[in-house]
């Protein structure tokens, strides 16, 4: 069995190339008004400096209540420039940087029930850790 972090970088990896992945606080906030049924997962990734910043972490609460309203599966990034990197390389092949990378949502498409084992394990995780009273698990992504 992968560790967390190694599952939500393979989840990433092939709901990248699926064109399954929404990037941004906005265009989160968009797609979860308009389409929450098919969010699989939520990631909020902020850095020691993001930690400070009063409005992000306004945007995160909100998103995290929406999420726990939805029985949306929310995940902290505790390194949010590997997770850029992941974002950036499946991406685009390593093309410019967007300007916000702070939440992030995985979706789950209409036309077929997609089953992965990595977001089968991340969801797992997820449960277990909210049994623990942890709502927002924190992964660490591995570096490479």
């Amino acid at each position: 069995m992968e560790t967390p972090g190694s599952a939500l970088e393979e989840l990433l990896s092939k709901a990248l190339n699926q064109r399954r992945v929404t990037v941004g606080v906005y265009e989160a906030a968009k797609l979860l008004n308009v389409d929450p049924d098919n969010v699989v997962l939520c990631l909020l990734a902020a850095d020691e400096e993001d930690d400070r910043d009063v409005a992000l972490q306004i945007h995160f609460t909100l998103i995290q209540a929406f999420c726990c309203e939805n029985d949306i599966n929310i995940l902290r990034v505790s390194n949010p420039g590997r997770l850029a990197e992941l974002l950036l390389l499946g991406a685009s092949g390593g093309a410019e940087q967007p300007a916000d990378l702070h939440c992030v949502l995985v979706t789950n498409p209409h036309a077929s029930q997609w089953k992965d084992p990595a977001l089968s394990q991340l969801i797992c995780f997820c449960q277990e850790n909210r049994y623990k009273d942890q709502w927002v698990p924190v992964i660490n992504l591995p570096e490479r």
